[in-house]
């Protein structure tokens, strides 16, 4: 396999776990409300996590995140964060004003607490991402470097269009359509924050 195949294979991988709904995709969703480019703040915070994570999973730490103490403490407290954001949003879900439903949190720090919340993002890169990074190391430093950054922009590209499209549409929004949409990214949140605690815990 040629450099250029593997990395528009990581396009496509990347994009086939980016677009699935989940906590990322749903902050995404209302902060798009306050801002275009809030999208980009998200893919940050969402580096923040994972470009270090890369580093572990470089080094061969891939099997710790296979732990059952680690996926525990992970999914319990993540799972707590989650439906702490999510009860947030969806109490203020009929608020129409910009500033009312942003239940305190930045676009960078969203990105950053729904990803480091999340015990399947870290399984992720503990299977998935590992095999990427294994094909990337034959392409040596340069394979490895590009992975990173196709990676890293295939989620910015992403989360980019999803607060530009929310924003741009904004204005044709009823309050009924309004309350649906925070009520449920609301959801969404305290769901997999449900979700990942009964999944460690049962």
């Amino acid at each position: 396999m040629s450099l250029t195949l593997f990395l528009f294979s990581v396009i496509l991988i990347s994009l086939s776990g980016i677009m699935m709904p989940g906590p990322v995709f749903a902050v995404t969703l209302s902060k798009g409300y306050e801002s275009p480019v809030a999208g980009i703040g998200v893919a940050l915070g969402h580096g923040v996590v994972e470009i270090p994570l890369i580093a572990i999973v470089y080094f061969g730490f891939a099997r710790f995140f296979h732990l059952e103490l680690v996926k525990t403490i992970v999914g319990v407290a993540g799972g707590s964060v989650l439906i702490y954001m999510g009860s947030g949003m969806f109490r203020i879900r009929h608020e129409i004003n910009e500033r009312a439903y942003s239940f305190s949190q930045g676009s960078i720090t969203a990105g950053f607490f729904t990803t480091v919340s999340n015990p399947y993002f870290f399984l992720w890169w503990a299977t998935i991402g590992a095999a990427l990074m294994t094909k990337a190391i034959t392409f040596g430093l340069i394979g490895i470097l590009l992975f990173v950054l196709v990676h890293w922009l295939s989620d910015l590209t992403w989360y980019y269009l999803v607060s530009l499209v929310v924003y741009r549409s904004k204005h044709l929004w009823s309050r009924k359509l309004h309350g649906i949409l925070f009520g449920l990214c609301g959801g969404i949140l305290i769901g997999f924050g449900g979700w990942f605690i009964f999944s460690v815990v049962i």
